[in-house]
């Protein structure tokens, strides 16, 4: 049947089939459906046997496939797609065509990665397209736009002036104005754009502007969120991922690092700081809630949020059955989720396992203790001994523990027996220690502890007695040798306590190995080794995996409920996509490394995408955040494939040449002055025949103004802050949590650096569309309402940097002048004489009220001490200035 086609009639069931059969068929014949046993979503699904007893689809015969025969039927009993409009003539012929044709299944687009992609010839385009520094072909990019404007009758712009296109390159790269040295270097001819761009690339600020990008897909905020939302430090992972980008990280590591940088061989302090970025799932804290559900929860969020941010796939729908539209089995699901089980945290309400931040003196006695005991015994134990310092790990936490006799698990978080009190805790492995080491408090002396082999008359392990403790303290305790796994009974007596008051509240149970040596510096090793696992010390949740001993069993959730688990499985990536290696640990290191494999089709693909978007607004692919058979086609799919495949093999990985490239582009530099053929025919800029015109992000709008006030602090890394909000947006109820305002130069730092407390975000940047990150968010809402010109005329943070911009203008003898030179400040072009006499007028109406109402001074700007009425007056000129479109938008 094939050779009776043309080559051009031949049907593409991915761009032609897939999308008539998601819209029409998939819903009742797909993933969650399969009515008549037929299923249209995997390929030996759609050819198999039906309920009838025979296919539905005879491939090279239409007309005695039951498929297209539904197709058109009469009585609306018999039609298909059931119950719903019959389908249009030209969808029945294609449908019909392709089954005649063979019915070739074909792959999605995004499933697949060609080696090379040839760039297409030069195109003229009415005198525009010449190479060259005047004409629009700056690069390989402008030859693919061109190609698509030239099919669609339209010519690309003239280039932006370069004074626009100063300060749209500025605050894409760094999200700042641009310094006005750069600024002048460039608009005087003393510099190029390459160097240009190559200054902006090398400014600290870079990684800064990008972090932020990062942290939205990262769901990074300062609490754990849910109803308590208490507070969690999590700041030294945002100064990782700024680092990471200044120093052009590749981000194949980035990926590596940041999923798997425990399982490294020794890995450095850096690379498990960077696997937090999985410890920012939310945790809850609320009492009576369950610790295992919500941990389970974490790891579901975790495999989601993978394949979105690495896959543009919307993997979340395969919890509790087959992807409905895509080719992704629910087994395959939990494969994945196999990859994230096993790690140590269990929703703890201190986010255990947490790494600890020793100083230069602490750092040199964990040395000394590691070279002793490497000396003593062997490198293997001084590692146990080594992790236990850097995280506490691992351990048995109290919420394990079950069948209490007097007693509970107080709060959801300490073990609590009273007076004869006791509980089982099965399964543990000592590691033949001579120790147990216990994380308690108590406000009682004399309670004596026993720990029995099984049960209460099993022999007894070890027996000691506890007493008042200032705070959780670590202690260790004699411990009875033991190989193998054991079940604990645990006993407390106390006689000399009322019958209500628990003994002592225990967080934890923890074993190291024996240590061994005649040496009489022993004792002195082990009491370092006690003080410095008692020190306060910072920390941050990180993410580190389960020894074998106490590695978890992953299991299919029956319709996603993690309460109804069926087969056993293990991990594995699913079989639609690249294959694996089997050189690879099946574990999140190899999964980290199967995503950046450069036959993974899709993990560069995204990276351009969201790249991309960052620039234009828009997106290759529209749908940032699914690139599946339902996501919107690409405008440009071959110079999509051709940076995907650029960025992997030429760049390796650099996220810097990837956006030097698309900002050298002649694309990038046009003017993004509309018309009516544009605004006609491309609305959206979908072609990309002006440069991009958009508006800055929530935290672009609030530094731009401390930029131009001359206010912003140019302070990096360190804890959060808290910028001035308006009083009362904090109604914590259980946390206590308070918003103090800092002081000094904090109050002016980047908003990268301010608070982010889930449960409510700092309003400015919540109205400009800024997420509260309980979930990954690679792609923000944007709107327009009018909250946000509220924000910007009368939140306390822009009506003070108004104020400092307008002591600038006030600097001019002349008011005209100074307000000349006040808009040239904010958005960088002159003022045309419209502009500048609305703005004078305004002035002088403005004056004239101070003037006469003197007491509005102070209420208007109080850091305004001499009430001046020309000050107040060129404060709302300023206002006014920084709520222009110009000045929130980019171009």
């Amino acid at each position: 049947m094939w050779n009776i086609f043309k080559p051009e009639d031949t049907i593409d069931f991915s761009t032609q089939i897939k999308p008539i059969l998601n819209k029409n068929c998939i819903t009742c014949h797909g993933g969650v459906k399969k009515n008549g046993d037929f299923s249209l979503l995997f390929e030996e699904e759609a050819f198999a046997n039906t309920e009838s007893g025979s296919p539905a689809i005879i491939p090279g015969n239409a007309a005695k496939s039951p498929l297209i025969q539904r197709l058109h039927e009469d009585d609306p009993e018999l039609r298909m797609p059931y119950q719903k409009p019959k389908l249009s003539k030209e969808e029945i012929e294609l449908l019909t065509k392709w089954v005649d044709q063979g019915a070739k299944w074909g792959e999605h687009w995004a499933y697949t990665l060609p080696k090379e992609v040839e760039v297409p010839t030069s195109t003229q385009s009415a005198g525009m397209a010449s190479y060259g520094p005047d004409g629009f072909i700056k690069n390989n990019i402008d030859y693919f736009v061109l190609k698509k404007l030239n099919q669609n009758g339209l010519e690309p712009s003239p280039p932006a002036d370069s004074s626009v296109l100063t300060r749209r390159l500025a605050l894409d790269i760094t999200g700042l104005p641009p310094d006005s040295g750069l600024y002048e270097d460039y608009n005087s001819g003393k510099i190029t754009y390459e160097q240009l761009v190559d200054n902006l690339l090398a400014d600290t600020s870079y990684g800064e502007k990008w972090a932020s990008w990062w942290l939205d897909h990262a769901r990074y905020a300062d609490t754990k969120g849910y109803e308590k939302d208490m507070g969690r430090t999590m700041w030294k992972y945002r100064d990782w991922v700024i680092k990471a980008f200044n120093e052009d990280m590749p981000f194949d590591q980035f990926t590596i690092e940041q999923l798997a940088g425990d399982l490294l061989p020794d890995p450095s302090e850096d690379q498990l700081i960077a696997t937090a970025f999985h410890r920012n799932t939310m945790s809850n804290d609320e009492g009576g809630t369950e610790d295992e559900e919500f941990r389970v929860a974490s790891v579901i969020d975790r495999v989601n949020t993978t394949f979105e941010v690495w896959q543009s796939t919307t993997i979340g729908c395969v919890q509790c059955h087959s992807h409905t539209y895509d080719p992704f089995k629910q087994r395959e699901y939990y494969n994945l989720m196999a990859f994230f089980n096993n790690s140590r945290d269990e929703d703890t309400s201190e986010d255990e396992p947490n790494l600890r931040f020793y100083n230069e003196n602490q750092k040199v006695e964990i040395d000394k203790i590691y070279e002793w005991i490497s000396k003593n015994n062997n490198k293997e134990v001084a590692t146990s001994y080594n992790k236990f310092l850097k995280y506490l790990e691992p351990v048995y936490h109290a919420h394990l523990a079950y069948n209490y006799t007097n007693g509970n698990l107080a709060d959801t978080k300490w073990l609590a027996l009273r007076d004869n009190g006791s509980c089982y805790l099965d399964d543990v492995f000592t590691q033949n220690s001579n120790f147990i080491y216990l994380r308690y408090s108590s406000g009682i002396d004399g309670t004596k502890m026993t720990i029995r082999q099984d049960n209460s008359e099993g022999e007894i392990l070890s027996q000691f007695t506890i007493n008042k403790t200032r705070g959780r303290v670590i202690q260790k305790f004699p411990f009875k040798k033991v190989d193998g796994k054991i079940n604990l009974y645990i006993e407390a007596h106390n006689d000399k306590i009322p019958s209500t008051s628990p003994t002592s509240y225990i967080t934890w149970f923890a074993f190291l190995p024996e240590i061994t040596s005649a040496n009489e510096a022993q004792a002195q090793i082990e009491d370092n080794f006690m003080a410095l696992i008692n020190s306060h010390v910072p920390t941050l949740p990180i993410v580190i995996e389960n020894p074998d001993y106490q590695k978890r069993t992953t299991q299919v959730f029956e319709r996603g409920n993690w309460l109804m688990k069926t087969d056993t499985v293990e991990p594995a990536t699913p079989q639609s996509l690249n294959k694996w290696n089997e050189a690879w640990p099946k574990n999140r290191l190899g999964l980290s490394k199967w995503l950046v494999s450069k036959d993974n089709p899709l993990t560069a693909r995204t990276v351009v995408n969201r790249v991309w978007h960052q620039l234009y607004g828009r997106g290759i692919v529209a749908t940032l955040e699914d690139m599946g058979s339902q996501s919107d086609p690409p405008s440009h799919p071959e110079l999509l494939d051709w940076l995907a495949l650029r960025f992997m093999n030429e760049h390796q990985w650099s996220i810097k040449a990837l956006v030097k490239d698309i900002v050298m582009s002649g694309t990038y530099q046009q003017s993004s002055k509309s018309n009516a053929q544009l605004f006609n025919l491309d609305p959206n800029n979908t072609l990309y025949a002006r440069g991009p015109r958009i508006r800055l992000s929530a935290e672009q709008i609030r530094d731009q103004a401390l930029s131009v006030s001359g206010l912003l602090s140019n302070k990096m890394y360190g804890p959060s802050v808290m910028p001035p909000q308006p009083d009362g947006i904090w109604q914590t109820v259980y946390n206590g949590g308070n918003w103090v305002e800092s002081k000094g130069e904090d109050k002016y730092r980047r908003g990268l650096y301010t608070y982010l407390k889930r449960t409510s975000p700092y309003p400015s940047f919540l109205t400009f569309d800024a997420g509260s990150r309980e979930v990954s968010t690679v792609r923000r809402t944007v709107t327009n309402t009018p909250l946000q010109a509220l924000v910007t005329l009368n939140d306390p943070v822009y009506l003070e940097t108004a104020f400092y911009l307008a002591k600038y203008m006030e600097q001019s003898k002349e008011v005209e002048m100074g307000i000349r030179k006040g808009y040239s400040k904010a958005v960088l072009v002159d003022i045309d004489n419209e502009k500048l006499m609305i703005l004078k007028e305004l002035y002088d109406n403005s004056l004239s009220d101070f003037i006469k109402n003197p007491n509005n001074i102070k209420e208007f700007i109080p850091n305004d001490e001499n009430g001046d009425a020309k000050l107040a007056a060129l404060t709302v000129v300023a206002t006014s200035i920084m709520n222009l479109d110009e000045f929130l938008t980019k171009s």
